[in-house]
């Protein structure tokens, strides 16, 4: 596959997963023919919204979206994927740590916002912070589930878990309880609703012991931002066969749903390489890693239900190791990788 790049500079950032536009009034807005949001992955989520356009006359521009969370203003930290929904656009947190750890409650989040408000003015961002809950959910189905688990390893386990208990209790933070020692570090990269409203969280980390990529499907997400806001639960979780490599670890970098009713996602390496990874420490075969496109399908039937998909390989996007999002418009692929201080657009 031959991919063309195009080159943005916003705020000196690495870009984060790629969602299309579907605001008709945003794209009027910029006189723009299609566009597609990113999320910058550094600092609070109302200072990381970004929009990559393409001009009526093919031109392709950048803006640096500006936004307001309120009192939650600079509270959240490493929004990872974007997701449509009722005419939202979600953000959700990586609920993760720091490279060496430990797990951060900045980065356990989902936040919010009409699409439409970005062709008018500020965007007002809802965030809500969700105190290790969502972690507890899917945790619990993880644990539930037939699947056997990639051990999180000695110094994952303790840089993660054990000390993220540890200032918890010295602190006497609530959210201590929702933590237990033999819970694994969740890295929440990839996110898309389902038809049924559920959403799809394509994790990072954990994997299987087969080094297979995992789903954790979510219900109640817009609950969350009610008057009287209920929490999210996980109904289940599925496992995505068939595309990877013998000896390797995948995880979800993207997942963005197709016309056909499918989803397109980018699995890729558990964590980046170079950047003093303890997951890698105790995981080296999860870094070196080329990133793939590739396709699948939900069975008929029941949500909830623990199954395992089968994949199909769309694209070896080797060499790179850092595809971040991904979608698929009028019949082309487009990709967005974690360049250093840039946001790099592929377009095939």
């Amino acid at each position: 596959m031959t991919l063309r790049l195009v080159e943005f500079v916003v705020a000196g950032n690495e870009a984060s997963d790629l969602l299309p536009v579907r605001s008709a009034a945003l794209l009027r807005a910029y006189g723009a023919r299609r566009g597609f949001w990113t999320v910058l992955d550094e600092g609070p989520v109302e200072r990381c919204l970004a929009l990559l356009l393409e001009r009526v006359d093919g031109e392709w521009t950048d803006l640096h979206v500006r936004a307001d969370a309120g009192v939650e203003n600079g509270r959240t930290e490493d929004g990872e994927a974007l997701a449509h929904h009722d005419g939202w656009v979600y953000v959700f947190g990586s609920h993760f740590g720091s490279k060496a750890g430990p797990l951060r409650p900045r980065r356990a989040f989902v936040a919010r916002f009409r699409e439409d408000d970005a062709a008018t003015g500020p965007v007002p961002v809802h965030v809500v912070r969700n105190s290790f809950r969502l972690h507890r959910a899917v945790n619990d189905a993880l644990a539930a589930s037939p699947f056997t688990l990639l051990p999180a390893g000695e110094r994952v386990r303790e840089r993660f878990i054990v000390e993220t208990l540890a200032r918890g209790t010295a602190r006497e933070k609530s959210w201590v309880s929702r933590l237990a020692p033999d819970d694994l570090p969740l890295n929440v990269e990839a996110a898309a609703f389902t038809p049924a409203g559920t959403v799809l969280l394509g994790l990072r980390f954990p994997v299987t012991d087969a080094g297979e990529p995992i789903l954790v499907e979510v219900a109640g997400v817009p609950g969350m931002f009610t008057a009287d806001p209920t929490w999210p639960r996980a109904v289940g979780a599925y496992v995505l066969t068939g595309v990877t490599p013998p000896g390797q670890l995948t995880g979800f970098r993207a997942i963005t749903p197709t016309v056909d009713g499918g989803y397109a996602a980018v699995i890729g390496s558990i964590d980046a390489l170079g950047k003093g990874s303890v997951l890698l420490d105790d995981h080296p075969g999860g870094g070196e890693v080329t990133s793939r496109h590739v396709r699948f399908r939900l069975p008929a039937g029941e949500t909830g239900e623990e199954r395992r998909l089968v994949g199909e390989e769309v694209a070896d996007l080797a060499p790179f190791h850092h595809v971040e999002g991904v979608a698929e418009l009028d019949g082309r692929p487009f990709y967005v990788t974690d360049e250093d201080h840039r946001v790099a657009l592929w377009v095939g």
